[in-house]
């Protein structure tokens, strides 16, 4: 039996016709994933965004991951009012800015700090940390 191939130990292997359609099949199966590329890594958190109740308040919490919800969306002439409480010393959200409605407000520890919005017209507002670094937006439609 000269020309059948031997394993390591010098020992004639057998062949078999289901051993090699095997192999064909899983190289077959492999070669398409080669040239795919891999899936998109995922894009991070997703902002949380409430649609708040028409006439009503929406409580945001500032804390150590910033200000959540991060984007308020609300109803064009239904008041609307905006309750902040910080509730971590590890965060630098211990102001409430609103650059635009010049609004500077401390964030006291747990304490509810209330902001009315003004909904007369369709607008979109940012309100911030007093260094910028946290940030969030009042969308009125």
């Amino acid at each position: 039996m000269q020309g059948r191939p031997r394993d390591a130990m010098g020992v004639p292997m057998k062949r078999s016709a289901h051993g090699l359609a095997l192999a064909f099949v899983v190289t077959l199966v492999g070669l398409p994933a080669c040239d795919k590329a891999p899936p998109p890594a995922p894009a991070g958190p997703v902002a949380p965004t409430v649609v708040a109740p028409t006439g009503g308040a929406v409580a945001i919490t500032a804390d150590e991951k910033g200000f959540t919800p991060s984007e308020v969306h609300a109803t064009k002439g239904a008041p609307l009012s905006l309750i902040f409480t910080r509730t971590s010393d590890n965060t630098c959200a211990k102001e409430l800015v609103m650059p635009e409605l010049k609004i500077r407000r401390p964030l006291p520890l747990n304490e509810a700090v209330a902001v009315q919005m003004p909904t007369q017209q369709e607008h979109t507002y940012r309100f911030q940390c007093g260094m910028a670094m946290w940030e969030g937006t009042i969308v009125i439609k």
